[in-house]
């Protein structure tokens, strides 16, 4: 049987659950990661109300979709970061409450053992989502940055996250960080140094996202090959960059998604430069069973349109590993 097909919910949160999920059931998804925003999951509720998880699986099986997994990015973001103004505008206001950065940080963290909670009322043994950084400001290193100051940002990552982690231990539910820029792991080599800071705990693994990785020169099918056993959600999105000289390059030249300067943007799946075939061969390699959540973004497509194609680019590219050697027939009767 071939992974389920879902969609990320976190780029349509201005849609009410019931009308998005018409729509991906005709789109031919399989079903949703919910994200945790908009009507689409509430924490708190999932945590608290004994019926709501039981509504919320029914709610989307009269589309016929099924959920694996959901995402808890926005609040995860605040858990490691240095709090300012701009924390406000994705968090909910009882994790952002006075603003105080010591305040936002601590409901941050207690909001993801909430969400552990919440994500094994529901049933599902993933939650997908940012970590933060205190060091991501420091990664251009001038004034120079000493090795002691970025110890001192994994250790400050592992003290904030471990007390997570441990009711996500108790809840028999995984987290996976989605490797990604402004994260405490943003490549290969950080997302190794993630890992050790927690003593390679097993509810740590990672939310494989070949977006974010490609632009930056990051192998992506090496990322798989390196964290085969840490690889517990993957993101499907592309990316696209130019092979030219452009007016801004890798870090964005504080341009908006879609500029005509930008030297990369993320496309609609099939439409940029990942190497999809690639990785799902690598997928199939290292044996991972789980869905595959389409990430949409693009800023010169319109979106439903965008939906429709992704989810038909990958129904057609994924296909399941092979049971033997295509050769064995030969070698029968030896």
């Amino acid at each position: 049987m071939s992974r389920p097909i879902t969609l990320f919910t976190g780029q349509w949160a201005d849609l009410p659950l019931d009308a998005l999920a018409e729509k991906a059931a005709a789109w031919g998804y399989d079903g949703l990661e919910l994200a945790c925003w908009g009507d689409h999951f509430d924490v708190t509720a999932a945590v608290e109300d004994p019926d709501y998880c039981t509504k919320k699986r029914e709610q989307l099986a009269q589309y016929g979709l099924k959920v694996w997994a959901v995402s808890n990015h926005l609040v995860g973001q605040a858990v490691c970061d240095p709090i300012d103004s701009r924390h406000q505008a994705i968090l909910p206001p009882h994790v952002w409450g006075d603003g105080d950065p010591d305040g936002v940080r601590e409901r941050a963290a207690e909001e993801m053992q909430r969400t552990a909670r919440a994500a094994a009322n529901l049933g599902v043994g993933v939650v997908n989502g940012f970590t933060g950084s205190g060091i991501w400001h420091l990664l251009y290193s001038f004034p120079p940055v000493p090795e002691e100051t970025l110890e001192a940002g994994f250790q400050d990552f592992a003290h904030r996250w471990n007390p997570i982690l441990d009711v996500f231990d108790e809840v028999g539910v995984r987290f996976a960080l989605e490797v990604h820029p402004t994260e405490i792991a943003f490549d290969i080599v950080t997302a190794e140094r993630a890992l050790e800071a927690l003593d390679y705990r097993d509810a740590f693994g990672f939310n494989y996202d070949p977006s974010h990785l490609a632009y930056q020169g990051v192998d992506t099918v090496g990322f798989l090959h390196r964290f085969e056993s840490r690889i517990y959600h993957a993101h499907m999105k592309d990316v696209w960059w130019s092979d030219l000289p452009t007016a801004s390059g890798v870090f964005g030249g504080h341009l908006p998604f879609g500029h005509v300067d930008r030297n990369w943007d993320f496309r609609s799946l099939g439409r940029g430069n990942v190497p999809f075939e690639e990785i799902i061969r690598a997928l199939n390699r290292i044996g991972y069973q789980g869905p595959l959540s389409v990430e949409w973004e693009d800023s010169g497509m319109e979106r439903e349109h965008g939906a429709r194609e992704a989810c038909e680019y990958l129904r057609a590219l994924v296909f399941p590993p092979a049971a033997g050697a295509f050769d064995a027939a030969f070698s029968e009767g030896e």
